[in-house]
Order: structure tokens, then sequence, then C-alpha cells
């Protein structure tokens, strides 16, 4: 009987540190997870975590990002990384953490989702959010890319490798793994994704309803929607991201050109 009381007092023992452990991560912003694996878990961490920033800040090593997706709100932190608000962006699954306390920005969150990072390369959720149905890549197709942005006119990049966004496309077979110069109007940026910054350029050229009137550049830098940007970087045609996401035409690791 002896033994046993011991062991039961240990059981009980280590439960309330336990207890004490998740207390103290509340209460602290230096006792935040690592990963979201470390967090407590609110039985939907199985779930990506997507939509469109509202808010964020930096703050204690993290980044902060509200997101909203049919009219929902929820709060995620990541590793610190730049992040502007009205990018479309998607985060790795976490655990949620509720009344969490930041000490350094003097604020407690009501619920937060601890998240490693941009979703990873696997699965569907790691896409580009708005591209193609449920954040898939765009195939191609006129529907895949955002309408054509009213009144855009946009002067051709300057110089032999200078192309509008319709010669990029007409050009396509020419141009394959070649470098190519892009100046366009900002439409739709999906920051964080696959280690990338997915930017759509359009200039007024290409065709609506072939859809070659909108391109793709990932690249590291960030502008926002809106900007006036020349691009430099690699074209790929028919580039397969696997699992039938496919681009007739993307340019990678782009530079904005200052």
């Amino acid at each position: 009987m002896k033994r046993f009381f011991n062991t039961a007092a240990l059981c009980a023992a280590i439960a309330v540190l336990a207890s004490f452990s998740v207390t103290a991560c509340n209460a602290s912003e230096k006792a935040a997870p690592k990963n979201a694996a470390a967090a407590p878990s609110d039985g939907s961490a199985g779930s990506l975590l997507s939509g469109k920033v509202v808010e964020t800040m930096n703050s204690g090593g993290y980044t902060y990002v509200c997101l909203e997706k049919d009219g929902k709100k929820t709060w995620v932190a990541a590793p610190e990384m730049k992040v502007a608000v009205g990018q479309e962006m998607a985060f790795q699954p976490g655990g949620e953490m509720p009344n969490f306390t930041s000490k350094s920005l003097n604020r407690t969150f009501e619920s937060i989702i601890f998240s490693a990072g941009p979703a990873s390369p696997q699965g569907a959720g790691a896409m580009p959010a708005g591209h193609g149905a449920a954040g898939q890549m765009p195939t191609g197709s006129k529907a895949a890319a955002p309408a054509a942005s009213k009144d855009v006119k946009v002067e051709k990049a300057p110089g032999k490798n200078g192309y509008t966004v319709g010669e990029i496309f007409e050009k396509r077979d020419k141009l394959d793994k070649k470098d190519v110069v892009v100046r366009g109007k900002v439409v739709k940026v999906s920051a964080g994704i696959m280690g990338s910054n997915w930017v759509h350029l359009q200039d007024g050229s290409g065709d609506l309803t072939k859809g070659t009137h909108d391109l793709v550049v990932t690249t590291q830098d960030l502008p926002k929607v809106g900007d006036v940007v020349t691009l430099k970087g690699s074209l790929s045609k028919d580039k397969d991201f696997g699992a039938g996401y496919k681009y007739a035409v993307i340019v990678e690791k782009g530079k904005i050109q200052r």
C-alpha cells in the first residue's frame, strides 16, 4: 500500500506541475511555445490557418497576424517575418493559447494560435491563398487569374530583356529558362508561401479571355498592392508543382529593380 501511495502522490505532483507550466505560458510571452507542437491544442490543430491580413505587428521575436476569413478573425503568432496588411496568407496549423499576454505589446489576446510559420509545400494548403479553388495553384485557365484591373496602363520595361506581360505569354517558348524584366502594377500579393512572396502583375497587355493578362512572379521582395514595380527574374513555362498544379508561365526568383 505504501508503494501504491507513493506512486499516486508522484502522479498528482506531475499533474500539478504541468498545470502550473501551462499557466506560466499564458502569463508570459517569454514562455510562448517555440513551435506549434509545443502549444496546447484546441482540437483543431490540424486545420490550415488562412485569410486576409487585417492587422499585424512584430514584437518579442514574434510576428502577430490577425487573419480574416468569411467574416471571422483569428490571431496567429509565428517567428518574426515581414507581413503587410491586405496580403493573403496561409500558416501551418498550431495550438491555441487562450488569454495569452504579450508583455512586450502590453496586450492580452483572448485567443491566439502559435504557428511554426507559413504553410509548407506539402498539400493544397501550401499553395498561395486565392489561387484557384480552395487555395490551389492556378492551371493557366482564365478563371485562375485575377480579373483585369481597371485602367491599368504601364509602360514596357526598357532594355533588351524588357517585355510586357502579354509578350511574355506570347514568347514563353523562346524565353523559357531565360531572364526577363517586366514592369507592371501589383494587383495581388500572397506572402510567405513556400518560402516566397507571390506577386501578380498586370500592365494592360495580354488577353483576359485567355488568361494572359496577369503574370505571377515569386520574389523575396514584398511590394504592396497598387505599387508599380519593375521585376527581373527567370521565366519558366508549364511549371508543374505536382498534384496537378501547373502554371503556363511564371517568373521565379524575381528581384525588384531599384
